[in-house]
C-alpha cells in the first residue's frame, strides 16, 4: 500500500505491461498480433532465451556486486575468473566425466584463488581505486594470455547432465492447426536449469546478506570498517571471505554458461562488461539490483537480436544511459 500512494502511476504501469506479457505468453494470437509481432513461437522463445541470458549475466553480476559494488574493490580481472572457471570445469568433467565434479572444482579453485587475490592485491591497495585498476587490468591480459596458450583459441562447450539433456514441452500453445489440435512450445531442459540456478542463488545470496550475523558484518564493514574492527571483529578476514564468494560465483557462472553457449577467448571481456553494465544498471551492492540489471540487459539483448538486429546492441546501452540519467546511483542503488 505504501508504494502504491507513493508511486501509483509506475505501480499501475508495472501491472499493466505485466498482464500484457501473461497475456501474449498463454494467449493465442489473433492475426493483428502476429502481423505485428511475427510467429508467436519466435517471441516466446525469445523471451525465454533473454530470461535464461539474464539468468547468466546474473550469476556472473553477482559475484561482481559483491567485490565492486558491495566491497568497492575495482576487480576488472573478474572476466578472466569466469573463463578460468570455465575451462578448470571442463577439464574436470571431460577427466571424471562428471559435469557437478567440474562446477564444483571451478567454484572451489576460483574462490581459493580469490582469497589469495584479496590478500595479495587488494588488501595492499584499500581504497586506491586507480591502482586497483590498472594492477587488475594487467592481471586480466596477463591470465588472457596464459589460458591461450594453455587451451589454445579452440571453442570448448560441455556436455550438459543426461537429467537435463533435452527438451521439456511448455504449457503454451504456439498455434492450434487447421484440425484443432493444439501445438504447444518445446524449449531445451538446460537453459531453464539456469534460470532456475539463478534465482536460487540469487535468494541465498540475499539471504544471507540480509538475514545472516555474517551478512551484517560484511554490511557493517563496508559501511564503516573502523567501527566494526573496533568491536572485535577481523574486517580484513570477512573481506577475503566475500572476495571469495564473488570469485567462486564467477567461476561456477564459467561451468554454467559453458554448458549453455561455450567457453573461448574472449569471453572473459564479454561478461566483464555484462557484470559491469549490469551493476551500474541494478545499483551497486544490491543483490536485488543485480537480478533486475540482468534481466533488463538479457532481455534486450534478445529481442534486439530478434526484432532489430542492426541495432540491437546499442538497446543495452541505451537502458544503461536513461538509467544515469534518471536515477544516477542505479535502479536499486543507496
Amino acid at each position: 500500500m505504501t508504494l502504491w500512494r507513493e508511486n501509483p502511476w509506475r505501480v499501475s504501469f508495472a501491472i499493466l505491461s505485466g498482464c500484457v506479457l501473461v497475456w501474449l505468453v498463454l494467449a493465442v494470437w489473433p492475426e493483428w498480433v502476429k502481423d505485428v509481432l511475427g510467429p508467436k513461437k519466435t517471441f516466446v522463445n525469445t523471451l525465454f532465451n533473454g530470461l535464461t541470458l539474464a539468468g547468466l549475466y546474473f550469476l556472473v553480476a553477482s559475484g561482481f556486486t559483491l567485490i565492486f559494488g558491495l566491497m568497492r574493490n575495482v576487480n576488472l580481472a573478474h572476466g578472466s575468473m569466469y573463463l578460468l572457471g570455465g575451462y578448470l570445469g571442463y577439464e574436470v568433467a571431460e577427466y571424471t566425466g562428471n559435469w557437478i565434479m567440474g562446477a564444483v572444482a571451478a567454484f572451489a579453485v576460483l574462490a581459493v584463488l580469490g582469497a589469495v587475490l584479496q590478500v595479495a592485491v587488494f588488501q595492499r591497495m584499500q581504497g586506491d581505486d586507480l591502482r586497483q585498476t590498472l594492477v587488475t587490468i594487467g592481471i586480466s591480459i596477463i591470465a588472457a594470455d596464459l589460458m591461450l596458450a594453455a587451451w589454445g583459441g579452440t571453442t570448448y562447450q560441455f556436455a550438459p547432465p543426461e537429467a537435463l539433456f533435452g527438451a521439456v514441452e511448455l504449457p503454451i500453445i504456439s498455434t492450434i492447426r487447421s484440425s484443432g489440435q493444439e501445438v504447444y512450445i518445446k524449449y531445451p531442459f538446460y537453459r531453464l536449469f539456469v534460470l532456475m540456478a539463478a534465482i536460487a542463488i540469487g535468494i541465498a545470496l540475499w539471504l544471507f546478506l540480509n538475514r545472516t550475523r555474517t551478512g551484517m558484518m560484511i554490511r557493517a564493514g563496508v559501511d564503516d570498517r573502523s567501527m566494526l574492527a573496533a568491536t572485535g571483529v577481523n574486517v580484513d578476514l570477512v573481506f577475503v571471505f566475500v572476495f571469495a564468494i564473488g570469485a567462486g560465483l564467477a567461476g561456477l557462472a564459467g561451468v554454467i554458461g559453458g554448458t549453455a553457449l561455450s567457453i573461448a577467448p574472449g569471453e572473459d571481456v564479454r561478461y566483464l562488461l555484462a557484470s559491469l553494465v549490469v551493476v551500474i544498471v541494478g545499483g551497486m551492492g544490491s543483490i536485488t539490483g543485480a537480478a533486475i540489471g540482468a534481466m533488463l540487459i538479457g532481455l534486450a539483448e534478445q529481442f534486439g537480436l530478434a526484432y532489430f538486429p542492426t541495432y540491437g546492441v546499442v538497446l543495452t546501452f541505451i537502458i544503461m544511459i536513461a538509467v544515469l540519467a534518471i536515477r544516477p546511483q542505479g535502479i536499486m542503488g543507496r
